[in-house]
């Protein structure tokens, strides 16, 4: 069971952006303030990162069972750098540890996901899971209280009605601003194993969770029932060869949505064709290079996330070494293929023994589809831009936390004489590692999340 400590400094520092270059080409990246102490609990080891659809607010859910959401401020025509700082706006505990006395399994606080639903009202809405249970979060602020009862003293004792004697009016007064959030939804005892992936459906009204070997449909509103839509579990489980690793609806088609698996492959559903979606509608699978056969094959080419762009068009998905983009039109193999860190295909052994091997990192578009970004080891982020073909490393550190500091492109040297800027492959530190990415919907801010630090970039202002 996971320790419940003190809070973390995340939640008690302010956050200011780090800032980076509108093009990858300039590539001038800048930092800001960094939140973070140097020992930490392990409960607040950020495990999500989430913007949400207008980019105002930016959720993190940790080990602890937490989310802490961050508010935009609106930019000061006096401070232009203002621009784009995230300032903390609540803080709530989403989860706790519970125990399961039927099969002696401790479920972990640990927030697996977060997906925001589109403001429809003043109020924000927003799903968190942990391995069991998913929550329908309301977040909405007050500003005013109301005075006056006649039955009700100020500070909450009830008056005698025979004391009575006039009949007032209550009024709303102005008071401090609250943000408050409370559950709305439960939704639980639907998943036998644990879950890895939310996505909430383009019509709004429905979502899927997928668990490791099953995927199921809900309802927003309806919370003790799902459809089972997806079921991949044998008969005998011995006979078990792949896992599902991550799942997704397609932003406008309703009806389609995509799975990944721990063998490569990403199979399409068409929830048209049959209410159990056993038999996928593509399947997308790229051929095995005879040459890069080795034993840690099958565990380097298990797809650890999948991501639609925002045009539905393609989908992005990022195994170990590398982030590949397939068009939905073509099966048979990626249009695109980004290396993330293929200096480390030499160094597969070593993270086997110290199980870094099995790290899911995480990937995420741009707000325009041009630039993919995901994580890397000792605190390296990558990159790329379709466009240009150009990428870029950059690295995520308590050294540039001064604000407005252009970040300097890092370069990583596989062998040979190693020039002055670079990095050996050997003097990585593998516990440093960001495995969680978001990108701001309409602008170029970037949030990272490494080990219990949260770093904050955009594009650099003149």
């Amino acid at each position: 069971m996971k320790t419940h400590g003190r809070i973390s400094a995340l939640r008690k520092m302010k956050c200011f952006p780090c800032q980076f270059a509108n093009t990858i080409k300039s590539a001038q990246f800048t930092t800001s303030a960094l939140m973070s102490v140097s020992f930490f609990d392990q409960a607040d080891i950020i495990s999500t990162v989430e913007f949400n659809h207008s980019g105002e607010l930016l959720a993190t859910g940790d080990k602890g069972g937490r989310v802490v959401i961050f508010q935009q401020e609106q930019e000061n025509k006096t401070q232009s750098h203002s621009r784009g700082e995230y300032n903390v706006y609540s803080t709530f505990q989403s989860h706790e540890p519970e125990f399961d006395y039927l099969k002696s399994l401790e479920i972990e606080e640990k927030i697996n996901k977060i997906r925001w639903l589109p403001q429809k009202n003043a109020a924000q809405f927003l799903l968190s899971t942990n391995d069991k249970t998913i929550k329908l979060w309301k977040i909405s602020e007050r500003d005013k209280r109301p005075e006056g009862y006649n039955l009700k003293e100020e500070d909450g004792r009830y008056r005698d009605p025979t004391t009575v004697t006039t009949l007032r009016v209550p009024v709303f007064r102005p008071m401090d601003l609250m943000v408050e959030a409370s559950p709305r939804r439960i939704f639980a005892n639907a998943h036998t194993y644990h879950i890895n992936s939310i996505s909430i459906n383009s019509d709004y009204e429905t979502y899927l969770s997928a668990d490791d070997l099953r995927i199921n449909l809900w309802h927003l509103e309806i919370t003790d029932r799902s459809f089972n839509i997806v079921d991949i579990k044998p008969a005998n489980m011995e006979e078990l060869t792949e896992v599902i690793t991550a799942a997704e609806f397609h932003p406008n088609s309703c009806n389609t949505f995509v799975y990944s698996s721990s063998k490569g492959t990403i199979r399409l559903c068409d929830m048209r064709a049959s209410a159990l979606c056993d038999r996928h509608s593509k399947l997308f699978e790229e051929p095995e290079d005879p040459s890069n056969r080795s034993f840690f094959s099958e565990i380097i080419s298990s797809i650890s996330d999948v991501k639609f762009s925002h045009s539905g068009r393609y989908m992005m998905t990022r195994d170990y070494l590398s982030v590949k983009i397939w068009d939905l039109n073509m099966e048979n193999r990626p249009v695109e293929t980004y290396q993330v860190h293929e200096y480390l295909r030499s160094k597969l052994c070593s993270l086997y023994e110290n199980d870094c091997i099995f790290d899911k990192f995480e990937c995420c578009w741009n707000g325009s589809d041009s630039i993919v970004m995901t994580g890397s080891y000792n605190n390296f982020f990558r990159m790329f831009d379709r466009n240009t073909k150009r990428d870029i490393t950059l690295e995520a550190s308590r050294e540039n936390n001064k604000p407005r500091t252009v970040l300097k492109p890092r370069k990583v040297c596989a062998s040979g004489k190693r020039k002055k800027d670079e990095i050996s492959v050997d003097s990585l530190d593998f516990n440093k590692k960001i495995l969680h990415t978001a990108w701001h919907p309409k602008e170029n801010i970037i949030a990272v999340a490494t080990t219990n630090n949260l770093y904050i970039f955009q594009d650099k202002m003149n």
